[in-house]
């Protein structure tokens, strides 16, 4: 057995044969790409399964069934890959703003027989165009960003109704006190799910859309992250 498929018995003892065989082409593919462009920093095969493949799974079953979901700043598909390979039924969509990492995840995504719509935008450009903004049933993101400006980022392409999942640390609850006029101004309540690995202490932050976002939001590209609301 390979240093990854132990990695994946150990930290996913859940997974099914197909789920199995798809993580381990993805962590292939992972290693072998990072070689060339960056990826990721973490390539251990331990480290992988735990904080890219496990993490990305945490709230699997808070998606509801069959959502259109969409992984905003995906990078190297985490966690919208791992959420299609464990949740076939959800119809995802990866954006990020780098073209070198959309070919990669045209790659892992051919290779893996997953279907997925990849888009090339930036976070603030995409949410302005019609055919995104308002549509989906939940977002997801790991950008390493406070809850603030992520659900700036976010919020935009949900329907009323729909939730924002945020991937988040120990530090949670001051986070989100600072947050807070964030959430008040896009009309997004939040929730917080205490996660405990053998790997750290996980946070998952749901916010849930509560009414329309105003037009406004969000700024143009940078203006959230350069100044939170």
């Amino acid at each position: 057995m390979s240093a990854i498929q132990s990695a994946l018995q150990r930290v996913l003892p859940g997974l099914d044969e197909r789920q199995r065989s798809a993580f381990w082409r993805y962590y292939e593919m992972l290693v072998d790409w990072n070689e060339r462009m960056n990826l990721t920093a973490i390539t251990e095969p331990s480290e992988v399964a735990a904080k890219h493949f496990a993490d990305s799974l945490l709230p699997e079953k808070m998606i509801p069934f069959g959502s259109d979901c969409i992984d905003i700043g995906t990078g190297a598909g985490f966690p919208g890959i791992p959420l299609k390979i464990a949740r076939p039924d959800i119809r995802m969509t990866l954006l990020d703003s780098l073209s070198k990492r959309i070919t990669f995840l045209k790659a892992v995504t051919d290779e893996l027989g997953l279907e997925a719509v990849l888009i090339h935008a930036r976070a603030e450009d995409g949410a302005r165009r019609p055919e995104l903004r308002e549509r989906f049933d939940a977002a997801v993101s790991r950008a390493v960003a406070s809850a603030g400006v992520i659900a700036e980022l976010t919020l935009p392409y949900l329907r009323v109704g729909g939730i924002s999942i945020l991937y988040k640390g120990p530090m949670v609850h001051e986070e989100l006190k600072s947050s807070d006029r964030a959430f008040k101004l896009l009309f997004a309540d939040a929730d917080v799910f205490n996660k405990k690995t053998d790997w750290g202490e996980r946070n998952i932050v749901v916010l849930t859309k509560q009414k329309q976002t105003p037009p406004i939001y969000p700024r143009k590209a940078g203006t959230p992250s350069k100044s939170p609301l």
